[in-house]
């Protein structure tokens, strides 16, 4: 008995392991799919948060770095995944309970990571300089103004001032002050440290204006805490700081300044707080020194209209007119700048005398604000175009002092019908374009740039929004409460049936109740979007909505839409960009005018019923990670199609060619074909012009596509294809600019791609993961590839040489004449870059790398067999020279058998940057220095050379090293910013 015990107990201990491996062993199936549906989750709610940054990025704001952490992490996780994937399929029994065993971990890895994703303030900051970026200003006109401006400026520098409220009447000119006095405050940086703008809303809240001050100091604030808990932690936050001037532009009613947590501008912390307002009571309350903005004198009047109007076209007749039109301003600079715009081109003095006796008429017996009103609303009327009208009543549904995407308004001025429908996109977008233009050049609209970004918005000035309500009040009817952290749908007192549009974007929204049915058959537009928290709207909203042409329900929590949407038989656009949640769409049969239709980052797994029905669809957007599939056929059944975009994270999610093809319409297409004959017979069905702008995908890969189209160049990409030979050789359009080619085995060279020769727009060429590439050409058959701009080689194991051919057999003439950058990366048994006899074909290269080529020992070869022309007379001394004239990034890292650059002289007077790194057999570096007064000095542009060698190289001149020695960075400052030289 003792002895079967003592059996049993080791049969436990032993058994203990082996039962954890074969529990791991038999459950791994089950727990991978747990993994990928909790992973799901998470990839679910980094789409929500991707949609909302696509809200929130915007001027002067960056994302938090605990937000790009995050999101960074999901991506390594999905890589961790997919490996794990990988060798779950390989099937190999004794790894399985290790599998298993792994697997558990990353469940437990990815629930962490999903709450970690929990962000519910804002998920951006202010740049890098806060909000230190100039504000676009007009130009300060008249003597009364720039007074206005001193006295305000002596205040901040008044120690005894600490708060200073600029009071006016609208459009006086406050904003336009503070703008400049701002902007100074900026470059003046010897009495304050920091300035901060904010301009106050309206309808604003104290959560809200936390949220802005808030953002403006790059501090967290959480929006679920209480408004007193807020205004705590506020406090205590901004009391660390010192000497800055909070300026609140735009106050409608005083409030207490602890109730926000903004601390009491004091001598000790050195700070001010500046108001602007329209109502000099707000000063007084808030305990500021008053300063009332002045009206313009009559002269300075009269100086502005003309200058606006243009001093050349009134003319003596005209003038008495115009001078009482310009007395009709009321001395206001925007009533002066808007209504001198809306005359300008006038020359027919009937028409200068109705203008006066309108203004006249129209402000007769209104107080100061109503003039304003309609002095504004002058400029609307006599703008000569309607829909230049139609335009700027639809910005005013945007919330106030909002930045509207150029982009944005222009694709809902098509779909509202605002721009009818051209010949094709680009005609339209012109078209929209040139109408902003319009009205910004008549100071309807305000435009806002960023240059860094190439991103460009308009914006209304608060008192042309606040006109354009008042237009809308009536006819056409607008219902906006828009940006106003509305948390409640509004009554049904407030849905007449006599709205046009309805705008409650931006808001907190989460419910449509379930008894609302409005009675809006004139209803022609309904903005929705951004309201994240939205996740319900009953089937009885839409019942009495027929003439509805624009639904926004973009970036909503919606899972499903409510089956009355189908019998929008008159909808022209249907957005749905950013609904992460949105599972079911209901029929779209009887959309038979539907033009626009938009499901980006929704969470879509099939397209709905009934889409082959949208005879008149021109925008297609299906970028959706977890749609499945496109059913054969449905394509070729959109023939007005102009704008197709496809992508999912499934390996399924492919079109084909030939229907791709049959769209004769098609201007942008982004999406992936099935394989290489597939798009083979795509390029064959092409007539003479596919789209403009395209990415096609060809074979298995699921990496995300571009999807900025208007930045996208003409780029095909093949991903592990048989290219082939023969009859099932390549084919390329003609017109390709980017051509990828990654992990395609079968190819050997450039050369074997005989419809290269025929590409003669190619500017870009990456070659990743061929193992069955030797060469880039081959003498038999060289492309010419004149055109190219860039030439990247990634990973090509059985690289030996960029060229191949006879001994001594030159390039053909032109052959990579327009190269500017090459990179190779990762070719382990290539050991010469090219021989120098070919540097007269890269006379216009920029950028050269060479990195992890662990057998390259030369960069440039010398060897004798090759015709070497004028260079072939090579001294003992090597004093041979070469010249690369356009070189400005030479980049060598990790060539553990590099010995040589160049055996010779290097000429190259445009180098701004040289990085050599993990070259420890590497001595000299062959550049020749120009002599001044007999003395070296470094190149003329170089700014800098990193690398961890300097003090084992050497150099041509004996004084080369002294010389250079400032230009060398730390390897820890080259470590932090590695590989940004492309």
């Amino acid at each position: 008995m003792e002895l079967s015990g003592v059996i049993l107990e080791i049969a436990k201990i032993i058994w203990a392991p082996i039962g954890k491996c074969v529990k791991y062993h038999r459950s791994l199936e089950e727990k991978m799919i747990l993994l990928h549906n909790k992973l799901e989750v998470v990839n679910s709610r980094k789409e929500d948060i991707e949609s909302r940054m696509n809200v929130e990025l915007c001027l002067e704001k960056q994302l938090k770095k605990e937000v790009q952490l995050w999101l960074e992490n999901v991506q390594k996780m999905n890589g961790e995944v997919e490996t794990i994937d990988q060798e779950v399929g390989e099937g190999k029994f004794l790894s399985r309970a290790h599998l298993g065993k792994l697997v558990i971990k990353k469940i437990q890895e990815v629930e962490e990571l999903h709450q970690k994703g929990s962000f519910n303030d804002s998920l951006v900051v202010d740049g890098p300089d806060g909000n230190r970026v100039m504000l676009p200003t007009a130009i300060i006109v008249g003597d009364t103004t720039r007074r206005n401006m001193d006295e305000i400026w002596a205040c901040l520098m008044d120690n005894d001032v600490r708060k200073v409220g600029v009071h006016g009447i609208g459009g006086v000119g406050k904003t336009t002050i503070m703008k400049h006095i701002y902007n100074q405050l900026l470059i003046e940086t010897g009495k304050f440290e920091n300035a901060v703008w904010i301009t106050v809303p309206k309808a604003t809240s104290v959560i809200q204006l936390q949220s802005k001050i808030a953002h403006a100091f790059q501090l967290g604030l959480s929006e679920n805490e209480s408004e007193t808990i807020r205004a705590a932690k506020l406090l205590a936050m901004l009391r660390m700081r010192k000497r800055y001037v909070l300026i609140l532009d735009d106050l409608w009613e005083e409030f207490e300044l602890e109730e926000i947590g903004i601390p009491e501008p004091t001598r000790d912390n050195e700070c001010k707080l500046v108001l602007t307002t329209r109502l000099s009571d707000v000063c007084v309350r808030m305990g500021c020194k008053k300063i009332k903005v002045q009206l313009l004198s009559e002269n300075e009047t009269w100086n502005l209209f003309l200058e606006k109007v243009g001093r050349d076209l009134v003319a003596p007749e005209i003038e008495t007119i115009a001078k009482d039109i310009a007395k009709e301003c009321g001395r206001l600079p925007l009533a002066i700048i808007t209504i001198a715009r809306s005359m300008k081109g006038v020359v027919d003095h009937c028409e200068w005398r109705n203008a006066l006796e309108e203004l006249r008429v129209s402000t007769s017996g209104l107080n100061d604000m109503g003039k304003v009103y309609e002095q504004l609303k002058f400029s609307y009327i006599h703008l000569q175009d309607e829909r230049l009208r139609h335009c700027l009543l639809y910005c005013a549904l945007y919330p106030e002092d909002f930045l509207i995407g150029r982009k944005e308004l222009i694709e809902h001025l098509i779909a509202g019908g605002v721009i009818e429908g051209m010949k094709n996109k680009r005609a339209e977008f012109d078209r929209g374009h040139a109408m902003l233009n319009k009205l910004e050049n008549s100071c309807l609209l305000e435009s806002v740039v960023d240059q860094n970004k190439d991103m460009k918005w308009v914006k209304m000035h608060d008192l042309i929004r606040d006109m354009a309500l008042q237009i809308t009040s009536t006819s056409p009817r607008f219902l906006v409460e828009a940006g106003v952290y509305l948390r409640n749908f509004p009554d049904i007192e407030k849905w007449a049936e006599n709205l046009e549009k309805v705008s409650l974007m931006h808001n907190y929204i989460s419910e449509v109740p379930s008894n609302l049915s409005p009675k809006c058959h004139r209803l022609s537009t309904l903005l929705l979007s951004s309201n994240h928290t939205l996740t319900l709207i009953p089937n009885s909203f839409f019942v009495h909505m027929h003439a509805l042409q624009v639904l926004d329900l973009s970036d909503t929590g919606l899972e499903i839409l409510p089956d009355s949407v189908s019998g929008l038989d008159n909808l022209t656009a249907l957005l749905l960009r950013g609904c992460y949640r949105l599972k079911y769409v209901p029929s779209l049969a009887k959309m038979k005018v539907l033009m626009k239709l938009d499901f980006s980052h929704s969470g879509i797994k099939e397209v709905p019923q009934g889409m082959e029905m949208l005879v008149s669809l021109k925008y297609l957007n299906l970028y959706a990670r977890n749609l499945e599939i496109i059913p054969s056929g449905i394509l070729p059944k959109l023939t007005s199609l102009q704008f197709l975009m496809i992508y999912g994270a499934s390996k399924t999610l492919k079109v084909k060619g030939e229907e791709v093809a049959s769209l004769r319409k098609l201007e942008t297409f982004a999406g992936q074909l099935y394989d290489q004959n597939d798009f083979n017979a795509y390029v064959r069905c092409l007539q003479e012009q596919g789209p403009n702008n395209y990415f096609i995908r060809v074979g298995e890969g699921n990496e995300a596509i571009e999807e900025e189209m208007e930045s996208l160049q003409k780029e095909v990409q093949f991903t592990k294809c048989n290219i082939g030979r023969g009859e099932d050789m390549m084919l390329l359009p003609g017109d390709i600019q980017t051509l990828q080619i990654i992990k395609c085995h079968d190819i050997i060279s450039l050369s074997s791609i005989s419809s290269l020769n025929n590409a003669s727009e190619l500017k870009t060429c990456v070659l990743a993961d061929c193992n069955g590439i030797e060469c880039i050409l081959q003498q038999s058959s060289y492309i010419l590839l004149q055109n190219l701009e860039s030439l990247a080689l990634s990973r090509l194991c059985n690289l030996c040489d960029l060229f191949r051919g006879e001994r001594a057999a030159p390039l053909p003439p032109g052959t990579f004449s327009a190269l500017k950058k090459l990179s190779i990366a990762g070719c382990p048994i290539m050991k010469k870059l090219f021989e120098v006899s070919l540097l007269l074909h890269f006379k216009n290269l920029e950028a050269l790398r060479v990195y992890a080529c662990y057998q390259m020992k030369e960069i440039i070869a010398t060897g004798h067999e090759y015709a070497l022309g004028e260079s072939s007379n090579l001294s003992a001394n090597n004093d041979f020279t070469v010249s690369l004239p356009q070189l400005r990034y030479l980049s060598l890292d990790r060539l553990p058998q590099l010995e040589s650059i160049y055996r010779g002289t290097m000429v190259c007077y445009s180098l701004e940057v040289i990085q050599v790194f993990g070259c420890p057999k590497l001595k000299r570096i062959p550049l020749s220095l120009p002599h001044i007064v007999g003395q070296p000095s470094p190149p003329p542009k170089l700014q800098r050379i990193s690398t961890n060698i300097w003090e084992a190289l050497e150099w041509d001149h004996p004084n080369a090293k002294s010389v250079l020695q400032p230009l060398v960075q730390s390897v820890l400052t080259w470590s932090n910013n590695h590989g940004t030289v492309w």
